[in-house]
């Protein structure tokens, strides 16, 4: 098979791309284990080669040889960044493709799924979606046999793949759900009051939820689907007229793994090319992956200028779960990629963390931050007018090549943290917000260390409190008038002397001395981190 299906079989969540010197589509042919202990030649023509027992650069010899003995690719754990760049080098230099497994993946688990993938290709040529689903169809009557019940097997979306036969009574949740209709709302708000969703999400523990007769929901057993850490969606049990079957749990933990197996097939066959590329700009904006394997996959000249846009969700009301939430962000990826595509065909989008990411390659340097803003203004209005949601985005500075692209994405970060912090705009560069960037980064900073917190400044909060007074924010907009009296009086609508007295109270009972240059930048940052503060907690 070509290494670019392993990928996306195998890939995220379990190994990340650090080179790929010939490409993807060089073909994999096996999968070898090689221990630091072996003999050098173990790997053959072909091979993807998993070097267990050495981390890092002590796994440097073990690539070489791989190569040297024909192997496509080689997995290796890495300890740090410098490991990272030591081992890219070193396949780079002899021609292997290398892959970082991921710390808290087991290298049996990683084998599994690359020897799965492999046979699939190999006893399953041609098989389509349609197979994949028949065989998850398979898997649920076979799940329905063991434990008697009736099943349905999900994804994160808790949208139906396959479904069991069943001559048994099936209540209203499960009529519905086949029918692509939503479950009786008071039910689905219990489950998520009880967990229910956050528990398969966690781990692999089965999930009992007892019935509701006043709703018709029978009880029901669920167990969730992963991939490494990654849910993939739960296989749900319906009890009928008989009670579940006592090995009914095995059953399904066995299930959930075969599952899982599928679910990564039918990601293989359905819509393979746009996640292998959001595999591949996760990596180039991390630093995983070299510059000209990025370029050579999606088409694009490395050397010429591009620049990084991070948007993120800012909705008035946060949704109930996180699957809303994730449904939500995949909507918002989705318009992104279709107005990012339509201004610039190599143009890459992917999803990390909270954020969605487009990275904008081949630009004309002089035009370029114009043709970001310009794409990224349509966006937060597409996605407020379709979507009805308010977006905030962040343009990174433009960078003369592929290879710094890590730089842009880290000062396209900055400029969000800053706006979803301190600043109510819509899209910015850091040419539109500098100095609010570095404050922020600044009170971030505090926030983040405690014994530089100034507990002098609580008095004034403790009085307000107390005396139904203004005194910080009073001194806070005295602050930021630079200590012009009448504007700052002016903002709050208060008489000049009022304020006097407010700023002279604030030094009575600090002890703070306002005239001093540092102990007035000081409380300023103070009282920036506390008006913060109390923003995040009226969220």
């Amino acid at each position: 098979m070509p290494l670019r299906q392993l990928l996306i079989a195998v890939g995220d969540p379990l190994v990340d791309v650090l080179a790929a010197p010939r490409g993807f589509d060089v073909k994999v042919r096996d999968v070898v284990i090689v221990d630091p202990e072996e003999e050098f030649g173990s790997a053959r023509d072909g091979d993807f080669v998993l070097v267990i027992g050495a981390r890092g650069r002590a796994a440097v010899r073990l690539v070489r040889s791989a190569a040297r003995d024909g192997a496509t690719a080689a997995a290796v754990k890495v300890n740090s960044d410098g490991d990272a760049r030591a081992l890219r080098d070193a396949a780079m230099d002899c021609g292997i493709a290398l892959l970082g497994v991921r710390p808290e993946v087991r290298w049996e688990q990683l084998e599994s799924f690359a020897r799965a993938a492999i046979d699939n290709v190999r006893f399953t040529q041609g098989a389509d979606t349609g197979e994949v689903l028949g065989d998850l169809f398979s898997l649920a009557q076979t799940v329905a046999a063991m434990t008697g019940g009736i099943v349905s097997i999900e994804d994160t979306a808790s949208r139906v793949l396959a479904y069991s036969r069943s001559d048994d009574e099936v209540d209203e949740l499960r009529r519905l759900s086949i029918l692509g209709r939503q479950g009786p709302e008071q039910y689905l708000a219990m489950l998520r009051d009880w967990g229910v969703y956050r528990r398969l999400r966690a781990g692999e523990e089965p999930v009992w939820v007892e019935e509701r007769p006043e709703l018709g929901i029978r009880r029901r057993v669920a167990i969730g689907i992963h991939a490494g850490r990654q849910p993939l969606g739960a296989i749900w049990v319906q009890e009928g007229k008989q009670p579940l079957a006592e090995q009914a749990e095995r059953a399904l933990v066995g299930a959930a793994r075969v599952a899982a197996l599928h679910l990564i097939r039918q990601r293989t066959e359905a819509g393979a090319g746009p996640r292998f590329r959001e595999n591949l700009l996760s990596g180039l904006l991390d630093g995983r992956i070299d510059a000209d394997s990025v370029a050579g996959n999606i088409g694009a000249d490395p050397e010429k200028p591009a620049v990084v846009v991070a948007l993120n969700l800012r909705s008035p009301e946060e949704p109930a779960d996180q699957t809303e939430l994730e449904l939500r962000r995949e909507e918002m990826k989705s318009l992104v990629s279709v107005h990012a595509s339509a201004y610039r065909r190599s143009a890459l989008v992917t999803v990390l963390g909270s954020r969605i990411y487009v990275l904008l390659p081949e630009l004309v340097m002089r035009s370029a931050v114009v043709a970001a803003r310009g794409l990224t203004r349509d966006i937060v209005a597409a996605a407020r007018n379709h979507l009805r949601v308010r977006v905030q985005a962040g343009i990174g500075s433009v960078v003369p090549s592929l290879e710094e692209v890590p730089d842009s994405r880290r000062e396209a970060d900055r400029i969000l943290d800053a706006m979803s912090h301190d600043l109510d705009v819509d899209v910015a560069t850091i040419a539109d917000v500098r100095a609010k960037v570095v404050l922020s980064e600044l009170v971030t900073f505090l926030q983040g260390n405690e014994r530089l917190q100034d507990s002098r400044l609580a008095v004034l909060f403790e009085h307000d409190a107390q005396h139904s007074t203004e005194l910080a924010r009073s001194l806070l907009s005295y602050l930021e008038a630079f200590g012009d009296v009448r504007v700052a009086s002016d903002r709050l609508h208060i008489h000049p002397n009022t304020l006097r007295y407010r700023v002279r109270r604030c030094g009575e009972l600090t002890g703070i001395d306002f005239q001093e240059p540092a102990e007035r930048l000081n409380a300023h940052l103070q009282l920036l981190l506390a008006r913060r503060l109390r923003r995040l907690s009226s969220r």
